[in-house]
């Protein structure tokens, strides 16, 4: 059974940045999509960023991202760990929200539907 765990979550200010962490076990396929989501208050959960695990490594070709985090969020993955990270740069307050990581066996995983296991969370909050 997979098993995915969020940390680096917190409290920091516009302009700031964050690296979350998303540990992964009882993974036992070679190819997969890791991805971010999150939720804001009163709003649905919506697409981060993803990255597609092939052949044993983290592909860094095959990176999505949402429009809004282009540019500001990099998705990566530790080749000799089943873990992703996001680093999180020029954070706004409108990045605030719950961030969920999130497991998909499809190389082209992007909607939720698509991710079949998920991560309980971790909070981040960017004040103004």
């Amino acid at each position: 059974q997979v098993q995915l765990v969020e940390s680096g979550g917190g409290l920091v200010q516009a302009g700031g940045s964050l690296r979350l962490s998303c540990a992964a076990s009882g993974v036992s396929f070679s190819r997969y999509t890791m991805g971010w989501f999150r939720q804001a208050p009163g709003k649905e959960r919506e697409f981060v960023a993803a990255i597609t695990r092939s052949g044993g490594r983290w592909s860094g070709s095959r990176t999505y991202y949402t429009n809004s985090t282009k540019g500001r969020f990099t998705i990566s993955g530790d080749n000799a760990k089943n873990t992703v990270y996001l680093q999180m740069n020029s954070l706004k307050p409108e990045d605030t929200a719950v961030y969920y990581c999130a497991r998909s066996s499809s190389a082209r995983a992007r909607q939720q539907s698509d991710f079949s296991s998920w991560g309980p969370g971790t909070q981040v909050t960017v004040s103004s």
